[in-house]
């Protein structure tokens, strides 16, 4: 796959200033894969802000035969020094290195270093721990998990090249595409997605940094600006959040802006509201729902323009198989992890436990229903997926965010994150009526902050923590449950 994405001609990656052609960054790749062999380097982590760099120096550990561990930006100190340690970082490239220094992480003696136009510093980390790695991993991606420590997943080349080619053929990349890379290039979908079927593809990638594209942190984002960087750089690809999706698509109905190029806008991460996938095509948005994990290399379904149903995830890609567990769990065989760091290896002929509940149509469109540790029982025994109902209330533009509880309850309870404009009662009222008595709203609170990663309440994704969430809001969720509906 590497060898191939070297093959083309044109424009490769640019940061909207300056650009690198396939032939120059085949060369950079080159020189940086020999100064990291020379130093010795084992594993490699990468902490910079999205850039034709951070493309480079990835696909430089890659070529060397190195372990690539993508470190967020997004992550906390502590997470950052569980990361180091868990996956056995040797390495930092970074254009931060006073941040580690002063964490404690790195030795000092800090080499700077030059490519496509931006400096950066390699550095040797302090006392490098000896981790415990299944045999063939080149990437290590680490999830947000449930608890404050995230889990390195182990992917080796082939599994991550199976997903490439499959979303080349699903997306229909070609040469001519301009991807614009919103989400931080140390997420996988992004890495995959933006950067390597780009590239496969003969394509032309662009990073700008995250100031320019407006993303703030994790979750929040300057939709104007992330608007008119799709314009300026007439991008016709992108990846977005449903979070992003559903601020965009609210930007578009109050502006006159016009992305006549954009034709495919994959949207995953987390559950998406029909509505809101109606909503985005009636503005013309070319928007294709996907689902998939990390421990599956990415992306495992995705609508596509030939094939496409709203409120599905999509058609399995032609790398996976599924099936379903008895209690509707969805069971991925195909390319997926190796193991995790410091765990046990897993038996890759089987089919790996998603975690995720759901069906298959039909038609052969997979259909979520939620995740299966967070399906809860009414007090009448009625199952339901939290997800769903929660999809129903986002779809909303009055509310930005809501997680629902009512386990052992005769009626649910939503804690909503308002947006500053619209009738919150009213959207609970809409999404009631298109739900099934069991599922509705029985009554309902704001939230005292928005669910993010940054105080945890939330994945980079977007997944929502509950077991963070139900604590925070317990006492005043109790307090609703004891008035009278």
């Amino acid at each position: 796959m590497l060898s191939e994405m070297f093959l083309h001609e044109g424009l490769a990656l640019t940061d909207g200033e300056h650009g690198v052609t396939y032939a120059e960054l085949s060369i950079i790749v080159g020189e940086i894969s020999a100064q990291l062999r020379a130093s010795g380097a084992k594993t490699v982590g990468i902490a910079l802000d999205n850039s034709p760099l951070w493309g480079a120096l990835d696909l430089a550990v890659l070529h060397a035969g190195l372990v690539c561990v993508p470190l967020p930006s997004f992550f906390s100190p502590s997470q950052l020094a569980h990361v180091i340690r868990d996956s056995g970082i040797d390495t930092i490239l970074t254009d931060r290195p006073e941040f580690f220094l002063e964490l404690g992480l790195a030795t000092g003696q800090t080499i700077w270093r030059e490519h496509c136009c931006k400096s950066y510093a390699e550095i040797p980390v302090h006392e490098a721990a000896c981790a415990n790695v299944p045999l063939g991993t080149v990437k290590i991606t680490y999830t947000s998990g449930t608890t404050g420590s995230p889990k390195g997943v182990c992917l080796d080349l082939s599994s991550i090249e199976a997903v490439v080619r499959s979303l080349l053929q699903a997306s229909r990349a070609h040469a001519h595409d301009r991807y614009l890379s919103i989400l931080p290039l140390s997420t996988l979908l992004e890495n995959i997605g933006a950067l390597y079927v780009s590239l496969l593809a003969g394509a032309t990638g662009h990073f700008l940094s995250s100031h320019e594209v407006g993303l703030k942190g994790a979750a929040s984002l300057d939709i104007e600006k992330m608007a008119m960087a799709l314009s300026m750089q007439r991008a016709t690809c992108t990846i977005l959040t449903p979070q992003l999706l559903q601020g965009f698509a609210g930007y578009l109905e109050s502006s006159l802006l016009d992305l006549p190029e954009l034709r495919f806008v994959a949207v995953g991460g987390a559950p998406v509201s029909k509505h809101l996938l109606e909503k985005s095509a009636a503005l013309g948005l070319p928007v294709f729902e996907g689902y998939g994990l990390s421990e599956c290399a990415s992306v495992v379904s995705l609508n596509t323009p030939t094939s496409h149903k709203y409120g599905s995830a999509g058609k399995p890609l032609p790398h996976v198989d599924l099936k379903f567990a008895e209690d509707g769990e969805i069971l991925v065989k195909g390319p997926v992890l190796l193991g995790y760091c410091g765990k046990p290896s897993f038996d890759r002929n089987g089919y790996w436990p998603t975690g995720d509940t759901g069906y298959l149509d039909e038609e052969g469109f997979l259909n979520l229903t939620g995740r299966k540790k967070n399906i809860f029982i009414t007090s009448f025994g009625r199952n339901v997926a939290p997800e769903w109902v929660e999809k129903e209330l986002t779809a909303h533009p009055a509310i930005r965010q809501a997680a629902v509880f009512g386990e052992g309850r005769p009626w649910n309870v939503a804690v909503i994150v308002t947006r500053e404009h619209g009738d919150v009662e009213d959207a609970v009222r809409q999404a009631n009526a298109s739900l099934p008595d069991y599922a509705r709203i029985g009554k309902w609170l704001v939230a005292d902050e928005p669910f993010l990663p940054e105080n945890g309440q939330s994945t980079a994704n977007g997944r929502l923590k509950r077991e963070v969430i139900w604590p925070v809001y317990r006492g005043k969720i109790e307090t609703l449950y004891g008035e009278a509906l």
